[in-house]
């Protein structure tokens, strides 16, 4: 009762709902929790490691949902028998993605609201991929490594994991709550000591562990400071409706970029914790310097910097995307057509992410977004007259407008994203002349004709040599 009190009254002090401050407060915790296995628990036996793993991140889904953990451990445990009563088979795998899907798509539908909540399918969205990739690693642990893809050697398991491996792997600390993914067979190497630049030690990671806490916290401070003044709702009021055509496009993209800190924030301190424990341990890049950045799932620098669509999207939520790309992308490659691969790969996460309009609007928008820059892209490459310009000293003023460009541009899909509901993306859509669904619908169609008049045409010597 005096716990509930206390976060009662830290949450008005902050100006911040109870659960949101309950989540930071949780991956904060993740600090401690490391430390405190680097200094007693990482000589230990792995079922102590196991159990420490496991009752500590049982601890902070109690402290954030209460009773409702019951449904990542009745996940976890389920998915525990199909694979131990199904083996490495294909039925164990669709029987897997099905269940963990259809458990968290129900999740998704029991508890939807029409807003943004921290609830229990938040971390249980991060389980199901965990859940399924064990089962997809488990598998291809029966075959053999030559016929195996470079990442898949790396994740596949060679053994039938234990009810706690699983559990401690499911729960561990670093990722519970909001990622990063990693496989079994990395928490295995961490439970046993391996990841460490010092063999038989603890590693040196507290300054590069220290290092994204700060830039977490900075990231948070930037978000705490400016999003009241950017809220969602703003959106849906006469008042934003009566500004003129240029403002609304304007707050759209210091929205956007306000409201992404959220999610960089998160991820960049969970990626602290990850480090310290030694989970973000890569080993020692070309130039002899030791690496930890395996669990990464923000470049800050890239996504700051970048001027293309692409390159946010390498940098932002990167475990991710990378799940996605092994585990559906590249395993579709029986299809033999990577639009149709790619296609099934964004509806699987548009699916993923829950069951509203909102979500297929901003992934169908990022799908005809990438496909036009990177038209844009080779026809620049392709263009001498584009590359000279590229190259000239004008660039500058090019990188600045094209960054306006991006964000704008970036912002514009996630609207459908946060505020969900057909009825308030169509309202603020509307508003702003659906802007960007016709700047690349335009760009699309003329780009052939615009290739046509910049891209010389090769001779016939040329051509024989192609």
């Amino acid at each position: 009762m005096m716990a509930a009190l206390l976060m009662e009254r830290l949450s008005e002090s902050l100006g911040s709902p109870e659960p949101a401050v309950r989540l930071i407060l949780s991956i904060l915790i993740g600090y401690p929790c490391a430390l405190v296995y680097r200094r007693f628990f990482f000589h230990q036996s792995a079922t102590i490691v196991h159990l420490f793993h496991t009752l500590s991140g049982l601890a902070l889904a109690a402290f954030n949902f209460g009773s409702q953990l019951c449904h990542s451990a009745v996940c976890i445990f389920v998915q525990f028998l199909m694979l131990r009563l199904m083996g490495r088979t294909v039925t164990a795998v669709l029987s897997s993605f099905i269940f963990q899907m259809v458990y968290l798509l129900a999740g998704y539908y029991y508890t939807s609201t029409e807003e943004y909540d921290i609830k229990w399918t938040m971390p249980h969205c991060v389980l199901t991929l965990k859940l399924i990739g064990l089962s997809l690693d488990y598998y291809d642990g029966g075959k053999e490594p030559s016929k195996l893809s470079a990442e898949q050697v790396k994740g596949a398991l060679p053994f039938v994991p234990s009810l706690l491996e699983v559990y401690g792997f499911s729960y561990f600390y670093g990722g519970f709550l909001v990622g990063p993914q990693f496989t079994l067979r990395s928490y295995m190497r961490l439970v046993a000591g391996e990841l460490t630049d010092c063999p038989g030690k603890p590693p040196n990671s507290v300054v590069p562990a220290m290092t994204r806490f700060a830039l977490g916290v900075l990231c948070l401070v930037i978000y705490t400071i400016f999003s009241p003044h950017y809220p969602d709702s703003y959106f849906l009021t006469d008042e934003y409706e009566a500004q003129p055509f240029w403002y609304r496009c304007v707050f759209i993209l210091l929205w956007a970029k306000i409201i992404l800190y959220k999610y960089v924030s998160c991820w960049v301190i969970a990626e602290g914790v990850c480090i310290l424990s030694g989970l973000g341990y890569n080993g020692v890049s070309e130039d002899g310097m030791h690496q930890w950045n395996a669990c990464a799932n923000m470049k800050v620098w890239l996504y700051e910097t970048t001027p293309l669509f692409t390159g946010t999207i390498a940098s932002f939520n990167i475990n991710t995307n990378a799940w996605a790309a092994r585990h559906v992308f590249k395993r579709l490659k029986f299809l033999g057509n990577k639009i149709v691969s790619q296609l099934a790969t964004l509806l699987f996460l548009t699916i993923w992410h829950g069951l509203h309009s909102g979500y297929l609007l901003c992934f169908s928008m990022e799908f005809i977004i990438v496909t036009v820059e990177r038209q844009a892209q080779a026809l620049v490459r392709d263009s001498p007259t584009l590359s000279k310009l590229a190259n000239s000293p004008l660039y500058p003023v090019i990188y600045v407008v094209q960054q306006f460009i991006h964000w704008l541009f970036m912002g514009y899909p996630l609207v459908p994203f946060c505020l969900f509901t057909y009825d308030k993306w169509l309202k603020v859509y509307s508003s702003v002349y659906f802007c960007g669904h016709l700047f690349f619908l335009v760009a699309f169609l003329i780009m052939p004709y615009v290739r046509k008049a910049l891209v010389p045409k090769k001779d016939e010597g040329e051509k024989k040599q192609d």
